[in-house]
């Protein structure tokens, strides 16, 4: 199994605790676990932050982290041990876990977080903590606050300013250690793979739910906890639907099929996109609409390097499409007319990519502190994912080209000089997609 050693995330903890310094204290809550329907829940996925700080993966858990506090810098509220419990919905660390297991100079049970955590507030100047996702711990934290702030014969004691926690450790998030990428690797390798295998398998007649079947197999037969994210297969028309999941119609032979599928692997996402022939072959028109996306896809990716702004790698990206989209016929008029008025849009709506890390859609700003666009900065992960959909009604466009839809979208490092292609495995190149079509 794959996993981050402990030094890893003692070394996040130290960063924040650097950043707060010891007039601060932060506060992480884990989300609740989620009902799906009656007294059945669904399958918990923990908060990115406390993973990311702890690797503590259990819900009703509460994180504090008080620089030269003494009685621990490192605190956590867990649930407790209970036996019957423990039979019914699995193990707990308990306190003695988090303190044997996850490093924690403190822990407590979570029924203990009112008598106990008022004391990590006292004498503190700021309080970073989140406020808007719970609205419930959102009261208590307003009501340890009252009470420190006008204790009778004694000096205020609670923190007297409120900021994010979020601006300090999503910051850290963007940039990945090299445990990380190498676990990104891992991820990304296991979602290239599962994606040929859906490529090998694909007949027509099909239904999409079963190539999504297969690529989720391959995902969990090779440890990966989740899918990154919903599988999404569509088939014809459902692949002009960003967001298409419902994965539920017949592949067709004259159809292309989008598959953006990826693993989440120890809780670190892959990404990919990738669109076939569904009978193993492009058709003439399918054949120039993908290399159109492929060529700006590849162009893209070269363009990635340090000191580039991240909306150039957009800006460059929409110029290049909207060309592609005149020599397809479906933009007309002078190219810098067409990308001043943002037409490109009708067809290509999304941006060039996001950051990637434990969430697909990774946390951490774009901009700059002074409000610019960030400049490309080693250890950097994003995708690069252009695409082309053109819908089945689109009077506008030529009638062989309607209904389709292309994404391609790999999983990039920003390296020192320039980039890494994590998914290069992924075949993207027409020659290498038609020899896999079909052959399992």
């Amino acid at each position: 199994m794959y996993s981050l050693p402990s030094s890893e995330f003692a070394a996040r903890r130290r960063a924040v605790m650097d950043a707060i310094g010891e007039d601060g204290i932060a506060i992480f809550v884990a989300p609740p676990a989620r009902t799906r329907s009656n007294d059945t829940a669904y399958r918990y996925r923990p908060s990115s932050d406390i993973l990311y700080l702890s690797g503590f993966r259990e819900a009703e858990t509460v994180l504090v982290l008080a620089p030269g506090h003494g009685d621990g810098e490192f605190a956590m509220f867990v649930p407790s041990r209970d036996p019957l419990h423990e039979m019914w919905e699995g193990r707990r660390a308990g306190p003695e876990g988090a303190r044997a297991n996850y490093a924690a100079d403190a822990a407590f049970a979570i029924d203990e977080l009112d008598a106990v955590l008022p004391r990590y507030l006292q004498g503190r100047k700021t309080l970073y903590y989140t406020l808007g996702n719970d609205s419930a711990f959102d009261a208590r934290v307003t009501g340890w606050m009252n009470k420190l702030r006008h204790r009778r014969n004694a000096p205020p004691a609670a923190p007297g300013s409120l900021a994010d926690a979020r601006d300090i450790v999503h910051e850290l998030r963007v940039f990945k250690s090299a445990a990380e990428l190498d676990l990104m690797r891992a991820a990304a390798r296991l979602s290239s793979q599962a994606h040929v295998l859906a490529m090998e398998q694909c007949r027509p007649g099909m239904h999409e739910y079963e190539l999504q079947a297969i690529i989720e197999y391959h995902f969990r037969r090779h440890g990966a906890e989740f899918p990154a994210y919903t599988t999404i297969v569509g088939g014809g028309a459902n692949a002009t639907i960003l967001h298409y999941t419902e994965n539920r119609d017949r592949l067709e032979a004259d159809q292309v099929v989008l598959i953006d599928a990826g693993c989440e692997l120890s809780f670190y996402a892959g990404d990919i996109t990738r669109s076939f022939p569904v009978s193993g072959k492009f058709t003439p028109a399918q054949r120039d609409v993908y290399q159109a996306v492929l060529e700006v896809q590849i162009a893209a990716i070269e363009d990635v390097r340090p000191g580039v702004a991240y909306n150039i790698l957009q800006q460059n990206t929409a110029r290049r499409l909207t060309q592609a989209l005149i020599d397809l016929g479906l933009l007309r008029g002078p190219l810098d007319e067409l990308v001043a008025a943002e037409k490109y849009k009708k067809y290509y709506p999304h941006n060039v990519g996001h950051w990637l890390g434990i969430d697909v859609h990774d946390v951490g700003s774009y901009y700059d502190p002074q409000g610019r666009w960030r400049a490309l900065r080693p250890a950097m992960v994003l995708t690069i994912e252009p695409g082309i959909y053109i819908t089945h009604d689109d009077e506008d466009a030529p009638v062989e080209l309607r209904g389709l839809g292309i994404r391609i979208e790999d999983n990039i490092v920003v390296t020192e000089t320039g980039y890494e292609n994590m998914t290069i495995d992924c075949p993207k190149q027409i020659a290498q997609i038609e020899e896999r079509i079909g052959t399992a």
